[in-house]
């Protein structure tokens, strides 16, 4: 489980295509420094399993399915990420419950600037739209926000502070950048409840 407070910003050092599989080595030395092999760490907001830790580096493999639910296919080497490890049980909670699991993808249709934030119009599938709520919780890319408004049956805008700009990489997603979309888990219990009956 993650909290979506990003905790590090790592960069591709490695990818390499296998076979369908797509292994990733990330250079984050704080990460790599507090994690052993088969430990949970949310890439970008994708939980991943750490296949190898050395020299400051952690290394993951992505499998197809991932890969189609998530940006993370379309990662090059020099890239920054969003790095957060599992939380522990002494850690403090902040954010909110943020389980790496990623519900699709979004694309970035507007951005603009107001005094002292940055705004971000992100474009959904009708679909996970449906689970979007103003003021609710989401995870762009790994990090926990709070919906600003929900917008027709496609969109939705999130308001992001200099500091979130600063420590994550939400401050160079431009218009058409893909980004990673989590929902609320509550809302998907939910859901899912409700249509069973």
């Amino acid at each position: 489980m993650f909290t979506g407070i990003i905790r590090e910003l790592g960069t591709v050092a490695r990818v390499e295509r296998s076979r369908g599989l797509l292994r990733l080595t990330i250079h984050a030395p704080k990460t790599a420094s507090r994690i052993e092999r088969l430990e949970s760490v949310a890439v970008n907001g994708v939980c991943l399993s750490v296949v190898d830790v050395r020299q400051g580096t952690c290394a993951f493999e992505v499998i197809p399915e991932t890969q189609r639910l998530s940006t993370l296919g379309r990662l090059r080497r020099g890239d920054r990420l969003n790095v957060e490890p599992s939380l522990s049980v002494t850690d403090r909670f902040n954010g909110h419950v943020v389980l790496g699991h990623v519900d699709g993808m979004g694309t970035v249709v507007k951005r603009w600037q107001l005094a002292g934030e940055r705004i971000l119009e992100i474009r959904v599938t009708p679909s996970l739209r449906a689970l979007l709520v103003s003021k609710g919780p989401v995870a762009i890319d790994g990090v926990s926000l709070t919906i600003g408004r929900v917008v027709g049956r496609s969109a939705f805008t999130i308001h992001l502070i200099p500091e979130t700009l600063r420590h994550t990489t939400l401050n160079e997603r431009t218009v058409g950048a893909r980004v990673n979309v989590e929902l609320d888990y509550i809302a998907k219990l939910i859901r899912q409840y409700v249509r069973s009956k």
